[in-house]
């Protein structure tokens, strides 16, 4: 797509067709907003409402049946299955607008563009446009570290409204490692009493209770982002094994870790406290993530033997299945006999993830195109380097089917961009580190390979990263853009 109108510079992620017809729309304080009835949908369209007054400083009330000139009508179609259940269908005339979907996910992800098209501070014309939409990948994920550095409720929720601005609908929260423990676990109350009281360089720590992550849930689901908690298992563990002695051979605990190493911590399966550790914290897990999925990490376990790092996971696999949930590990599990519907999350080795059982299928997250704690320049003060440094380009030229042979598009769940925040010790630094880098995720996971072009999503995400700055939001300026 050429931008033809400047209000198409803010289409991110690139729809997958867009016509223009005759005519413009321009926004009135006398319309409607009409929706259907059921309750997601009513919020879909109270989020719409919002974001008139928002963006256009127009406020529209809901209606229930058209009412008049320029009313915009979202409308559920079941039938549509070419749409599936995110894609939609936008059009945009002089008299109104209407966004068809299966599902209200369609629904929110078509009002998502429809606002995009909006001049921010001005109820200007929009242009009259056909627009039809479905996402490449189904799964299009963030993952934000609240274990080496801790992040509040408010600044997660931030962070939800920031991704579903682009479609993202995956929240991978890393809630473990050597340096904190931060999810409240029934009848475990010293690993956040202790595991969650420090961060890395002895920073503050802190934790979520059941009632904070409950509400992190909510404002997602609201936001049609499903959030996929992450206790990290058999490794990176050391953060438990300080708040629990009965782990540790002899019954010993160690020391608080607040370092930057790797690898060093496991737990062991003959101790008698692990499986019912594991089992409670699994159960946690589930009975407070109402999404399908639980991630149990995997990865780094250079302490655990390979036979018992082999029988960890098939524990691990037991235990979520057991919940009627879908474990998520990274590419390191992919060495163990892994359950039909257990997903693999590509990071580093290619041929790691190739190892893997035939049918499995990946979350690719490669470190050298989507890992968003590595600077954006080699000068920059900012992030670490050991993949290299990440501008616009690197994020953004990269097709998920050419990372591993044999592995395309039927095999991939999606994509993914993890922030780790070893070095990461504010929000402020968060959002500089991944905006608007995630932008670049978004339309990889979202827009047809063949559609998406380097040189034109640059002048749309220089208009995007203008967008977000007038907002408040700390956004890195690339040099690759104007």
């Amino acid at each position: 797509m050429t931008a033809t109108h400047p209000a198409l510079l803010g289409l991110l992620p690139l729809p997958r067709h867009v016509e223009m017809t005759s005519g413009e729309f321009v926004p009135s304080a006398f319309a409607h907003v009409i929706a259907p009835s059921d309750a997601p949908s009513i919020g879909v369209a109270d989020h719409l409402v919002a974001d008139l007054q928002a963006v256009a400083g127009v406020h529209l009330s809901l209606a229930r049946t058209r009412s008049g000139h320029g009313d915009i009508e979202l409308s559920l179609h079941p039938h549509r299955a070419d749409l599936g259940a995110e894609g939609y269908e936008l059009l945009v005339a002089p008299d109104g607008v209407a966004v068809v979907a299966a599902t209200p996910h369609g629904l929110w992800n078509g009002t998502r563009t429809f606002v995009q098209l909006l001049t921010p501070g001005t109820m200007a014309a929009v242009p009259a446009l056909h627009i039809i939409d479905v996402p490449r990948f189904e799964w299009r994920g963030a993952m934000l570290d609240v274990a080496r550095h801790f992040f509040s409720v408010d600044h997660v929720i931030r962070f939800v409204e920031l991704i579903a601005r682009y479609k993202l609908n995956r929240l991978h929260l890393h809630l473990s490692d050597d340096q904190g423990w931060r999810l409240e676990i029934p009848g475990w109350p010293a690993l956040t009493a202790i595991g969650g009281s420090t961060a890395t360089k002895g920073d503050q720590g802190g934790w979520f209770s059941v009632a904070d992550y409950a509400e992190i849930v909510a404002h997602a689901e609201r936001h049609f982002v499903t959030v996929v908690p992450e206790i990290d298992m058999p490794g990176h563990t050391n953060a438990a094994l300080a708040s629990v002695p009965e782990l540790n051979v002899d019954d010993v605990a160690p020391p608080l870790y607040t370092g930057v190493e790797v690898g060093f911590s496991s737990l062991r399966l003959d101790r008698p406290a692990t499986a019912r550790f594991v089992r409670d914290v699994v159960a946690t897990l589930a009975a407070n993530t109402p999404g399908p999925y639980l991630h149990i990490g995997g990865d780094e376990a250079h302490s655990t033997d390979h036979d018992e790092y082999l029988a960890f996971v098939e524990l691990l696999q037991r235990e979520v299945a057991q919940h009627g949930k879908r474990m998520v590990g990274w590419e390191e599990i992919a060495q163990a006999p892994l359950h039909r519907d257990t997903l693999v999350q590509h990071w580093l080795k290619a041929d790691t993830v190739a190892a893997a059982p035939t049918g499995t299928r990946f979350i690719m997250s490669p470190a050298r195109h989507t890992y968003l704690d590595m600077k954006h320049q080699p000068d920059d003060p900012l992030g670490r380097r050991w993949a290299g440094a990440i501008d616009l380009d690197a994020a953004y030229e990269w097709d998920p089917a050419a990372l591993v042979p044999g592995v395309l598009d039927p095999q991939i769940a999606g994509v993914e961009a993890p922030l780790w925040t070893e070095k990461v010790r504010t929000f402020a630094e968060v959002e500089q580190l991944c905006f608007p880098r995630l932008v670049c995720l978004a339309e990889v996971g979202w827009t047809p390979q063949p559609s998406r072009r380097l040189d034109e999503f640059l002048v749309r995400v220089g208009e995007e990263t203008r967008r977000l700055a007038a907002r408040g939001v700390h956004v890195h300026r690339s040099a690759l853009v104007t």
